[in-house]
Order: C-alpha cells, then structure tokens, then sequence
C-alpha cells in the first residue's frame, strides 16, 4: 500500500511514524512544509502571511498526489494538513485518514472562527479519523460528527520495554523530570515556582528540556537553580533519552490542556511514579490508582504530593507493575501502527469497489 504521510517532519512522532509504516510493509512518502532531518518531499511555503503557506501549498500537494499515486492519504494535524488534503483531494480517491494531535482539536478551533472553519472543513472531509484518546475523538465529534472514529493510543516501540526500571527505590534528592517542551500550555513555570522551596532545601531534583518556543524565558527563569537542583537537557536520539527518563523517579506534568500524552505512557513502561494534572485528556490513563492527580493549577495538592511522596516509605511496587501491564496490554506501538494499517486497507479496499 503506498501512503502519502502529511506531517510536520520536525516532530520525532512523524519519524517513528513513518519508519514504522515502511517496516510494516508500505510505500511511505512524507510531505511537510516545515524543514526537518528525515527524508521527506518538501512542500514550499509562499507569500507572507504565515497562516497562507498551507494554502498555497495545495497546487504542489495535487501535483506531489498525481506523480505519487497513493492508495492512501494520512494527514496529521486537522486544521493545516487535514485542511490542505481535503482541498487538494480530487473526488473521493484516494480515501484520507486523518490523525489528530490533541492542540488540532483542544486549542486551535478556539483561535478564531477561521481555525475552527478549517478544522471543520478537514473533519468532514476525512474518511476516517483517529485519536489517541476517547476525550479528543469525542471533542472531534462535537467539531463535525459522522466521520467514522477509532481511538488508538501512539505508545512505546516493544524493544524499549527491557528499559523498566529495575529498582523502584527513591533516590535523594527525588529525580522528577518533566519532558514537555517550554511553551504556555505545558505550564513549566508553575512546576519550578511550586517546588521552589523543595528545590532550594535539596528535597527535589527536576529536569526539563533546554527546548521549546519559550526555552529563552524558561532559562531566565530556572537559571538561579541551574546545577543546583534544576537541569536541562538537549534534544537526543529516542533511545538515549528514553534510557536518561529512567535515571528520575517521578513523571510530571502540570499541562493545561492534553489529549493522551505520549510521554506518559512511556514514563508509565519505564516505570517512574506518574503525576499529572487532573485535566480529562488524562484520566483515560491515570487515577490514583495508578499515579497521582493534582487539581489544575493548585500548587498547595502538588507541594503535598511531592512532599508525602519524600517522607514516606512507599515505592509504589504494586502501582508501576501495573502501569507496566497496562502499557503492554494497550499501549505497543508496533501494534497500534498496525491497527490503524488494517483501517487503512479497509477503507482503500472499500474505495477499489
């Protein structure tokens, strides 16, 4: 099957993606405007207005269709590339599966009446649309209803299960990192101002990543705790860091707005204590029963999470076996890639008829 992949190439998930299409046997071509290191058929950008590019760039993408030939088109993100393969889509051929990535769906209808048009327009034109969690595809429905849906989490690629801790015992000062990126809505700067007293005493340790929109103003931020009970690391190969997420003991995430989080499911494989923030993108994958929930924004429940977390003598054995089986049973990428595969062949079977 040949799948024309529409996805922005900086994004490691559009790598792994891509690569897992072509081992599962298809034809993968990736298009993206944006710039990235993978092999992939760049489609330009014109004119100065930022929100025109994909606009402008549906000639090319009818052109890139006509010379390609899929049997398949997968767009990822709604409103610019689920937008742009609806309008450069001629007819019902070849049939589009559009994947959702949480912001496409939670944030960025709310930008204006354009966005949400966009978002729509994409929505009602995709043959099949897939989520990652029961919350976002519903939030889809309510966008534009009718298209059929699946919910099917991204996962952890199987040969890094053998990374599970193997010692669940706290280390002093507790190792937290936070792997979301410097931006507004992963909330970053509540984290560092919640723990500020926990940091200064020695009781936490936190790691963020060096990266993100925001990351100058971050490191203004953090930079009178920087080797000194805060760290920042750089963008690594996927294996490296998920091995560096195994030397901290706690997840965290105090993101304002999620679908089902990525990095969550692979702290939950690798074995660290998750703590999220109660938001109901989350609560497909989290309860107390399985990490601990603070309410949004309430630095006092977080304070005293971590707190009680540092002066007990619980290691939560019971809690990360089963965050580990839970991953296992529902959460393989190899395996979720070929579920969305077998959607695929349905519907380019389908369209054949």
């Amino acid at each position: 099957m040949k799948v024309l992949l529409l996805a922005d190439v900086r994004a490691f998930h559009t790598e792994r993606f891509a690569r897992q299409l072509h081992t599962q046997g298809c034809d993968v071509l990736t298009a993206s405007l944006e710039n990235g290191t993978m092999e992939y058929h760049h489609l330009s950008g014109r004119g100065p207005v930022k929100l025109l590019h994909y606009l402008s760039a549906v000639p090319q993408l009818r052109r890139l269709i006509r010379q390609f030939q899929p049997d398949m088109i997968n767009p990822h993100f709604a409103s610019g590339y689920g937008f742009i393969a609806a309008l450069a889509r001629r007819g019902n051929q070849p049939p589009i599966v559009l994947n959702l990535w949480g912001s496409d769906i939670l944030i960025v209808p709310r930008k204006s009446w354009l966005h949400k048009r966009k978002t729509r327009y994409a929505l009602e034109a995709a043959d099949y649309v897939i989520g990652d969690s029961e919350f976002l595809v519903s939030a889809a429905e309510k966008l534009a209803g009718g298209t059929e849906r699946s919910v099917i989490p991204w996962g952890i690629e199987r040969r890094f299960l053998n990374l599970h801790k193997d010692d669940y015992s706290f280390q002093k000062p507790l190792r937290i990192i936070v792997p979301r990126t410097q931006a507004p809505v992963y909330n970053n700067e509540f984290i560092v101002q919640t723990l500020q007293p926990l940091i200064a005493d020695g009781t936490v340790g936190l790691t963020f990543p060096s990266f993100g929109p925001d990351s100058i103003r971050f490191r203004d931020v953090v930079a009178p705790y920087l080797d000194s009970g805060i760290n920042l690391y750089d963008a690594m190969p996927r294996e490296q860091f998920l091995a560096f997420m195994t030397q901290h003991d706690v997840y965290l995430s105090a993101s304002r707005s999620d679908s089902s989080p990525a990095s969550l499911i692979e702290a939950m494989a690798l074995g660290l204590l998750p703590i999220v923030a109660d938001i109901p993108g989350v609560r497909e994958w989290l309860s107390d029963d399985n990490g601990r929930l603070f309410p949004q924004d309430d630095d006092d429940a977080l304070r005293t999470i971590i707190t009680n977390i540092v002066r007990g003598d619980d290691s939560f054995t019971d809690l990360r076996r089963r965050n580990f089986e839970k991953v296992q049973r529902d959460a393989i990428f190899e395996d979720n890639v070929a579920t969305q595969l077998a959607i695929m062949r349905r519907l380019v079977d389908r369209s054949r008829q």
